[in-house]
């Protein structure tokens, strides 16, 4: 039996991981840690909660007191750390947050790891979650693979660029054995509403207009959401300590082409005639520092442990479009941020 911290567990990608990882490894013990900001939501887990082989904790990785009496506690044998702000345009208008809970906190767990597991390494894994934005921007051709130089543009993508330099240096430096992904845009179920499908389905249901930066020539490679954990899972337990590995969906898009197509998707389920929701696409100013194309080479991954995606973008959207309608409640809580204070008092910060 092995003790698993994870980071963020209780935001988009962090919940899918953790639904995964409580059924498929019931001997392991899930040990869940989010601060519960503005992204993280417990009723994103509430199929787990009472599971045997899971524990939520609330607490922040910027206490790196909070943190080392949590590793004493629970002696954790790995980490997969995901918590992290991660929206470039909160970014740019609070780059601060981003360099306290990206940096700080990512070094913070480092360090509480690294105290508690005193050289021992055997056994223990620290798994580190980034983006492919670190790579910075491509042109109409090539791809970034694993030995793409580092070129971030953002306040985002430099604070992720950062933490991902500081886990490979507590390798160089402590021998800590650390992994680390870098994947593209993620999409599906339980993500916030201000990331754009579901800011785009959300606002189709209500009319709304539907802002596309500048042109919408802006291309990225969109990766199911499923794909990634099960990627995150098989680089946990199988991938090679020391080496990075991109997560790709193989699916590039421009944006302007990834709304139409979901709009028709919406007007399918809506029953509305074809063209009533490319009537709301708005075009809006661009981005600060927007990088035009993001493309991820993921052959790494595919040769060395076998992953490749299941899922393409046209199915994606319509399975991300289906979850949303039929969750109503769901995104008017998330929208409205009546969650939000409900779930502060019901998950006091843990007590050590």
């Amino acid at each position: 039996m092995a003790n698993l911290l994870i980071t963020g567990g209780a935001g988009f990608i962090g919940s899918h991981l953790i639904y995964r990882l409580v059924k498929n490894y019931p001997q392991d013990h899930i040990y869940n840690l989010d601060a519960l900001t503005y992204a993280g939501n417990p009723e994103n887990l509430q199929a787990v909660e009472d599971a045997a082989n899971y524990t939520f904790i609330k607490g922040d990785i910027t206490d790196f007191a909070f943190l080392e009496q949590l590793f004493a506690r629970y002696h954790f044998d790995g980490v997969i750390h995901l918590a992290a702000e991660s929206h470039v345009d909160r970014s740019i208008a609070n780059p601060m947050a981003f360099i306290l809970t990206n940096v700080v906190g990512t070094v913070n767990l480092l360090n509480a790891a690294k105290n508690a597991w005193q050289g021992n390494y055997a056994g223990k894994r620290f798994y580190h979650v980034s983006t492919d934005e670190v790579y910075g921007s491509l042109g109409a051709e090539g791809y970034f693979t694993e030995e793409t130089a580092y070129d971030p543009r953002s306040p985002y993508s430099a604070s992720k660029a950062s933490s991902d330099h500081f886990v490979r240096a507590w390798q160089h430096t402590y021998g800590l054995p650390v992994v680390i992904s870098n994947c593209s845009n993620n999409y599906g179920p339980y993500q916030f509403p201000e990331k754009l499908l579901p800011l785009i389905i959300n606002n189709i249901k209500e009319g709304k207009p539907l802002p596309v930066y500048g042109d919408g020539t802006n291309v990225r490679d969109w990766l199911w959401v499923e794909d990634h954990v099960a990627a995150i899972d098989l680089i946990y337990h199988q991938g090679t300590i020391g080496e990075t590995y991109n997560i790709g969906g193989n699916n590039e898009w421009s944006n302007i082409d990834l709304v139409r197509t979901l709009c028709d998707v919406m007007d399918q389920l809506l029953d509305q005639p074809t063209g009533t929701s490319q009537g709301l696409i708005t075009f809006v100013k661009d981005r600060p520092g927007h990088d035009q194309r993001y493309a991820i080479d993921a052959t790494k991954l595919k040769d060395a442990l076998g992953w490749e995606p299941l899922v393409g973008v046209p199915e994606g959207l319509r399975l991300t479009a289906q979850w949303y309608l039929a969750n109503p409640e769901w995104l008017s809580r998330i929208t409205s941020g009546a969650y939000r204070e409900y779930y502060q008092q019901q998950y006091q910060d843990e007590s050590l």
